[in-house]
């Protein structure tokens, strides 16, 4: 099998697992340690409420990101394309999968492009960091961002999933300071996310001393790569391994109260077990400037467009309602006093 047979076959064991298996953390996001402060004399009217913010300089509708998910495969292919007219119709900004695939072999290309098909949308291109370790430089970073036309680069984090998989990249030695290059080198703004177990301050306050643009925190309470990774073993003996990582992890309220404390100016995106708007409305009042969502969006992308517009509309609404409910016209209105810690 080459190598990009493997990328190929990975991302739809990664596909088909995320469907059919239960790969939720064994922790939670740790949001439902807070609940927004009802106001019931909000003095506005639901329609006043104003969802429309900025990001990178980039006007969006609401403060949603429709995280990465996939690439790669033909499936993957639909799947993007879907997101992306979802996203185009609703003014929400969008992350593709990783592309190292497509990076290794570019007849897997098509599976990312999706500009033909939102040609306005926030469009953020996705390499692993750890690449940078294995001959990856700003060439590739170059090229991943030019190919699919995208606005600014992630690149990732996921040091747990590398050490759980097979022939997993697992030199993450001095990447900060080539983190730190590839910002210098490119064009456009660089971010860093963690794909599920939180950004520590420290890590993010590294980060930021590199030059990033934005950090997604990427906290644990949703989709556990290691959970998936288990499903993935040859052996029980690599399952076993996976299995002990369950729980491990930054919560998505720890990690976003820390990193926000850590770097108080820097744009932040919370993603993490996000399911509704009131999730993402916690988040907002915690300090996120954007609001990531995957998992429950992959169902829908597996059906049609149509449906991801549904879902998406569902978390919309739950965010403007909220929004109202404690009295905020304005995603800026939404800090810490709208929120209260639950005893």
């Amino acid at each position: 099998m080459t190598t990009e047979d493997s990328h190929s076959n990975r991302k739809q064991e990664h596909l088909e697992i995320c469907l059919t298996q239960d790969v939720r953390s064994g922790t939670t996001t740790g949001l439902e340690r807070y609940a927004l402060l009802h106001q019931a004399l909000p003095e506005m009217a639901l329609d006043e409420v104003d969802t429309a913010t900025h990001f990178l300089g980039h006007a969006l509708r609401a403060p949603l990101l429709i995280s990465a998910m996939t690439g790669g495969t033909q499936e993957a292919r639909k799947i993007n394309r879907r997101l992306a007219i979802a996203a185009q119709s609703l003014g929400l900004a969008m992350s593709l999968g990783s592309q190292r695939a497509a990076i290794e072999d570019p007849r897997l290309l098509p599976t990312y492009q999706v500009r033909d098909v939102a040609p306005d949308i926030l469009l953020f291109a996705n390499l692993g960091a750890v690449q940078l370790n294995y001959g990856y430089g700003a060439t590739e970073c170059r090229q991943a961002v030019e190919s699919v036309g995208a606005d600014a680069l992630v690149l990732h984090l996921n040091p747990l999933q590398e050490a759980l998989q097979r022939d997993g990249n697992t030199n993450f030695r001095g990447l900060a300071e080539r983190i730190a290059d590839i910002c210098q080198a490119m064009p456009c703004p660089v971010l860093v996310k963690e794909v599920g177990w939180g950004l520590s301050a420290w890590v993010a306050q590294v980060l930021c001393q590199a030059g990033v643009a934005a950090l997604d925190i990427g906290g644990a309470g949703g989709t556990s790569w290691s959970q998936v990774e288990r499903h993935r073993s040859a052996s029980a003996a690599e399952a076993q391994v996976a299995e002990a990582f369950g729980d491990w992890g930054l919560s998505t309220a720890d990690a976003l109260v820390a990193v926000r404390q850590a770097c108080p100016n820097l744009p932040l995106i919370a993603s993490g077990g996000i399911t509704d708007g009131v999730m993402a409305c916690k988040c907002l009042a915690l300090g996120a400037d954007l609001v990531g969502m995957a998992y429950p969006l992959l169902q829908p992308a597996m059906e049609s467009e149509q449906a991801v517009v549904a879902k998406l509309a569902v978390v919309l609404r739950q965010l403007r309602i909220a929004m109202f409910c404690v009295g905020a016209r304005t995603i800026k209105a939404l800090d810490r006093s709208r929120l209260f810690t639950r005893s």
